[in-house]
């Protein structure tokens, strides 16, 4: 059985993000592959301390608030004593920006936490935040919008790539909106108009010019839309039928909807006060902030003209890491998981390389249909290749069921969570029976899965000097194949291989026909 590579002496770096509604601390292991560097996270922290709520009349931060922030801090501290001053960076969004005694608070808090503390702009912080997602969600060819909710604020971003290019930061915020429209946690239908309508008034100001950009992709990044997402997902308000693949609902908790937020709305105003509210997933720390987060995002579909909105958990943290490392990662992230999982795993990079070189000329050699990217497809079958059989440093007996595991449950940075069921779903499918998959109504790969296993297959021996020239062909959902009969004749272990691949795929119903000539 074959370990794991790991790097002990990997550096360790620590983001500390002081937001209005939570204090978050992010520690990682900086990874440097041939394809870039990646961040793995190693270790988080996160305090609900709500700043923001803290805040008196007179822009005063409460002693309340104060020492709770303090409290956590020093937990924050105790984590990364010891750290390279270098590879820590610690920054404070928008409570710290209005707090009047916010010098003293940051005074305090850096003795507690042992490094310094920078208060960050507005604008810094949506550029941090593109950083952190951009990193994170799969790459686009144009233009990204990225929002995100915090507890006193809501940043926006326009960008391409890694760069960002339009930032706005607007002074409402999920702690904020409830306090002010919500207040002791009352609803009510009046109060929640009036509060989506003074978002959209903040809304209304930036949204001209953010619609004349465009763009090609939305995400909503950290707290209140991952919330809201799984708060959709969790009682099935997307209006969308949820399907099942690798054991996870696919898509469903990372994505909201404009039907899925109207739904959540109805639910929330059937009640009176938000310790009432009834909803599977809501969480206590999230109870008393939702209603204003809920109203904000509301208002950003509407000025937005959004439908729907990916969620990732990368945000303000991972940004700050990335910008600490004073260096920018200009290639597709998706790149540099797949080779880091093939460090992590000691892949054999030639038999993976074989693998997906075969894969790609026979896919390529297949109709296109009109609906299908297929250089996306061919990038995704690349990725399966690389990988698939990383599921051996656990063991040899079904490692494809490892492999797929591994790769359904893990990490992915770059990797939207459809691409990455349906990556998931290739390892599992690339060699074994394929009666798992035939009741998958969602899996539409086959053409995908029989380039893989074709190739898996005639790579058997772990050499290119065997090689058959191999013509693919496809019609109707059925499969053939071309090879030279004397070839056959003298690979009588691969013919047999293939004769077997054949009788797999009749078994589900799928015609496979092998041509000798």
């Amino acid at each position: 059985m074959n370990s794991p590579v790991t790097n002990q002496e990997q550096e360790l770096v620590a983001a500390v993000d002081l937001g209005s509604n939570s204090l978050r601390l992010l520690v990682a292991q900086v990874i440097d592959t041939p394809s870039g560097t990646q961040l793995r996270p190693i270790d988080t922290l996160r305090e609900t301390v709500r700043l923001a709520a803290g805040l008196t009349e007179g822009k005063i931060l409460g002693n309340d608030a104060y020492q709770r922030g303090l409290v956590a801090i020093r937990r924050f501290g105790e984590r990364i004593r010891g750290f390279n001053p270098s590879n820590v960076r610690a920054v404070a969004t928008n409570t710290l920006r209005v707090a009047k005694n916010a010098a003293q608070f940051v005074a305090d808090a850096e003795k507690v936490l042992g490094f310094p503390i920078e208060v960050i702009a507005g604008v810094e912080e949506a550029r941090l935040i593109y950083i952190g997602a951009a990193h994170e969600v799969q790459a686009v060819p144009g233009n990204r919008l990225v929002v995100d909710i915090g507890g006193g604020s809501t940043e926006f971003v326009i960008g391409k790539g890694y760069e960002p290019k339009q930032m706005e930061s607007l002074y409402i915020g999920c702690v904020s909106h409830s306090i002010r429209f919500f207040p002791k946690g009352n609803i009510d239908a009046h109060a929640f108009k009036e509060a989506e309508l003074a978002a959209r008034r903040e809304i209304q100001v930036i949204s001209g010019a953010y619609l004349k950009s465009g763009w090609d992709q939305v995400i909503g990044s950290s707290g209140t839309a991952r919330a809201l997402a799984e708060l959709i997902a969790d009682n099935q308000l997307s209006g969308h039928g949820d399907s099942l693949s690798m054991g996870r609902i696919n898509g469903a908790s990372g994505l909201i909807t404009r039907e899925g937020l109207k739904n959540l709305k109805k639910c929330l105003l059937k009640y009176e006060h938000v310790n009432q509210v009834e909803l599977i997933g809501l969480k206590d720390d999230r109870r008393a902030v939702w209603p204003g987060g809920l109203a904000i995002m509301l208002a950003v579909f509407d000025e937005l003209n959004i439908d729907s909105m990916e969620v990732t958990d990368a945000a303000l943290r991972l940004g700050v890491l990335y910008d600490l490392l004073g260096r920018s990662q200009h290639h597709d992230m998706r790149y540099v998981t797949v080779e880091q999982f093939m460090q992590r795993y000691a892949v054999d990079r030639e038999q993976a390389g074989r693998v997906g070189k075969l894969s790609a000329e026979f896919l390529s050699q297949l109709p296109e249909s009109n609906a299908e990217s297929r250089s996306n497809n061919i990038a995704l079958l690349q990725w399966a290749a690389n990988p698939h059989e990383i599921g051996l440093s656990i063991s040899h007996n079904g490692y494809h069921k490892h492999s797929a595991y591994i790769a359904g449950y893990a990490d992915m940075p770059g990797f939207s969570k459809n691409d990455q069921a349906r990556l998931a779903t290739l390892l599992l499918g690339h060699t074994g029976k394929l009666g798992k998959l035939a009741n998958n109504l969602a899996f539409n790969d086959w053409r995908m899965l029989f380039c893989l296993r074709l190739a898996h297959v005639l790579s058997r021996g772990r050499s290119d000097l065997s090689q058959p020239q191999v013509k693919a062909s496809e019609s109707k959902g059925s499969f053939a194949i071309e090879l030279s009969k004397e070839w056959a004749k003298n690979h009588p272990l691969t013919e047999f291989s293939l004769q077997k691949e054949a009788a797999e795929w009749e078994r589900v119903g799928r015609s496979f026909k092998i041509v000798l000539k």
